[in-house]
């Protein structure tokens, strides 16, 4: 029985030394592996549903604290959805792009597309087609897609109900010479006024009744510049331009 008893406690005294040895000896720490790919998120857009290819941040607005972020490109934008038009409470106000908004020009509102993205406007109720620029941001009512001028509400049948149901499709953008806006050509810079005067009443008498004298001063000098005009786009001031540069050296283009 004593027998027995030592090789009891013999065995509990090696299990002892050898849990103390296990439990000094120092462990090797293996460090973690790398994480894995993390894929970037996409980025989020201003309406999902639309076929958004890229976006532009520099030209984001906000309206009624809701941001929108407008589309670079219109290449191959097309929806539908409802359409209304707004008209004389407007017209002669600034719109979005910067010109005045004429009710009785073929324009509209969009709050995505590019500016002077040229458009093709259908009316789903009685097929009408129309086509026209979008120069102004809205409507603003989730429940519409395009605000139309006046003039293009007319056309689709738009006035009397004053929504319908539509579908826009980009066709293009137009082109700088149809660019709108106010133009003059400058065909002489003087250092008297009556020079100035004299070239002004020339310029009328060409035809340009609305040329006008502007007054500056470089470097102490006051100097009276004549801009013959105006005109409406780049285009016609591009035309009136090479006309007078046939007979006027060094003219070219003012926009206001």
């Amino acid at each position: 029985m004593r027998r027995l008893f030592f090789n009891y406690l013999v065995v509990i005294s090696i299990i002892s030394v050898l849990g103390l040895v296990v439990a000094c000896t120092p462990r090797k720490v293996h460090p973690p592996s790398p994480p894995s790919k993390i894929e970037k998120p996409r980025e989020e857009t201003a309406r999902p549903d639309l076929p958004i290819t890229k976006l532009d941040k520099d030209r984001k607005y906000t309206v009624l604290g809701q941001t929108y972020i407008p589309l670079s490109s219109s290449e191959g934008f097309e929806e539908e959805g409802i359409a209304s038009w707004y008209g004389p409470k407007f017209h002669g106000k600034k719109t979005a792009s910067g010109e005045v908004y004429n009710m009785y020009a073929m324009t509209a509102a969009h709050r995505l597309l590019p500016m002077h993205t040229k458009v093709q406007v259908t009316n789903m109720e009685n097929d009408k087609t129309i086509r026209l620029r979008i120069n102004d941001r809205g409507p603003f009512k989730d429940d519409r897609i395009i605000d139309l001028s006046l003039a293009a509400a007319r056309e689709l049948d738009i006035i009397g109900p004053g929504t319908a149901p539509v579908r826009v499709k980009a066709v293009g953008s137009a082109s700088r010479k149809e660019l709108p806006g106010t133009f003059y050509v400058q065909v002489g810079s003087f250092s008297k006024r009556e020079n100035a005067e004299n070239k002004k009443t020339s310029m009328q008498g060409l035809g340009y009744r609305e040329t006008r004298i502007q007054q500056t001063e470089i470097d102490g000098i006051n100097l009276w510049r004549v801009q013959a005009g105006k005109f409406s786009t780049v285009g016609e001031a591009e035309a009136a331009r090479d006309s007078l540069a046939l007979n006027i050296p060094r003219v070219f283009i003012i926009a206001d």
